[in-house]
């Protein structure tokens, strides 16, 4: 077993630590156009339309290249779940030669190639540290440290775009005796590849699309992976009749109430890949389009792992109570050694920890407080793009949306309520 030598110092529990920031005068720049946080889709996307509209914008990218989350943080066997199609960003489709559901480089190869289209050149390596209105001038400021934590830059403009997205930080949940165990525990954000625990014993928790897809590659290099499953989670085919299960809930929603469309989802599916409750994976009372709405939770589409599960080759067990120093204790009271722990328990936005003065944005979950379609704008310029629990297509939507009312302040040439004195006036 050569997991714990090669994943040696990976644990998540202290990877995380928060940087000092020294005490400054920061240098401070004045930009005539918006200022949006995050170089990922989102970003991307924000700052196309508002291109297409000749609107100059800024995009600052606390890591070192475009779509940080999918570059650094995913694994190596990832696709995309939906078809290309329904992922694409405004004035530009997939090539033609991709497949159906492209390969995580196709995906990272369309968003560099989308950039070059559009010229968009991030500032890399700043990490925004605080964002707030100045009331009196109506304009904001956004302060940010570079690579070093001397290098201070508050950015100064009339509209600020918050496109850090709802995956911008791990959830890293706490468990009794987590201190004690022996092995590595990783987030999924550190996971690339099952080669790495060939023949360990690897307990996975959370259920998820990352959570299963993560057990199924541990199963293709020869390990043993344990499913924790603590909640109920709907589990539906990536395809039904011939099409994707997302394009089949689009065309239902079209025609039948959220309800009924999802009680036929649900009698198909049972066709296709049986009861799930059978495998110890129960459904919810709610169905998964009125979940998904309701609560933003997206159904897991199956890409093999169920037939794993029926094999015993994947193992589900239920919610943990504790860690002991080889392994875990159960609720149900059972035991069970392990070589690693994998965290596929999701991310959180981060923007309630830098955004301030404002209550566009919960601080419980960090979405804005008005649900989709009316999430996309707050008050005294201020955007968000990529809240919509609806993927990308909701992005594109609040991408334009965004481009198209900044556009129209931007008409009226409006002058500055009052003068600021810059140290720096020019990017």
């Amino acid at each position: 077993m050569d997991c714990l030598k090669e994943m040696e110092g990976k644990r998540t529990h202290d990877q995380f630590e928060p940087k000092k920031i020294m005490s400054k005068s920061p240098r401070r720049v004045w930009v005539p156009g918006p200022v949006i946080v995050g170089a990922g889709p989102s970003g991307l996307a924000a700052a196309a339309c508002l291109k297409e509209r000749r609107i100059p914008s800024l995009i600052l990218e606390r890591a070192n290249c475009i779509a940080s989350l999918w570059q650094l943080k995913t694994y190596d066997r990832l696709r995309l779940h939906l078809p290309k199609h329904f992922c694409e960003l405004p004035f530009m489709p997939f090539p033609s030669h991709f497949p159906t559901y492209p390969t995580k480089e196709q995906f990272v190869a369309y968003l560099e190639d989308y950039a070059d289209r559009f010229g968009l050149q991030p500032e890399f390596n700043r990490t925004v540290v605080r964002a707030e209105l100045n009331e009196k001038c109506g304009f904001w400021t956004v302060k940010c440290v570079g690579e070093k934590a001397e290098e201070v830059t508050e950015y100064v403009c009339r509209w600020l775009i918050v496109a850090t997205g709802e995956n911008a930080e791990e959830v890293v949940p706490g468990f009794d005796g987590m201190e004690n165990f022996s092995g590595p525990v990783i987030h999924t954000s550190q996971y690339k590849t099952g080669k790495t625990f060939h023949d360990c014993k690897v307990l996975v928790v959370g259920c998820g699309n990352s959570g299963m897809e993560v057990c199924l590659d541990l199963c293709n290099y020869s390990a043993h992976p344990f499913l924790v499953v603590r909640d109920s989670v709907h589990v539906l085919p990536q395809e039904m009749l011939g099409r994707s299960t997302f394009g089949l809930s689009m065309w239902l929603l079209k025609w039948f109430p959220v309800r009924l469309a999802d009680r036929i989802l649900l009698f198909i599916s049972r066709f296709v890949i049986g009861n799930t409750e059978n495998l110890g994976l129960i459904r919810p009372e709610i169905g998964p389009l009125e979940l998904k709405v309701t609560t933003g939770k997206t159904p897991v589409l199956d890409v093999g792992t169920l037939d794993k599960i029926r094999t015993g080759k994947i193992k589900v067990v239920p919610a943990i109570k504790r860690l002991t120093h080889h392994g875990v204790e159960f609720i149900d009271g059972t035991m069970e050694n392990f070589d690693a722990i994998i965290l596929a328990t999701g991310y959180k936005s981060n923007v309630p920890s830098w955004l301030k003065g404002k209550h566009f944005f919960s601080e419980k979950d960090g979405f804005p407080n008005e649900a989709f379609p009316n999430g996309w704008k707050g008050d005294d310029g201020l955007y968000a793009v990529g809240f919509t629990k609806r993927g990308l297509l909701g992005t594109s939507l609040d991408a334009r949306r965004i481009a198209e009312d900044i556009e129209q302040q931007w008409k009226l040439k409006a002058k500055p309520a009052c003068k600021i004195a810059f140290k720096t006036s020019t990017l």
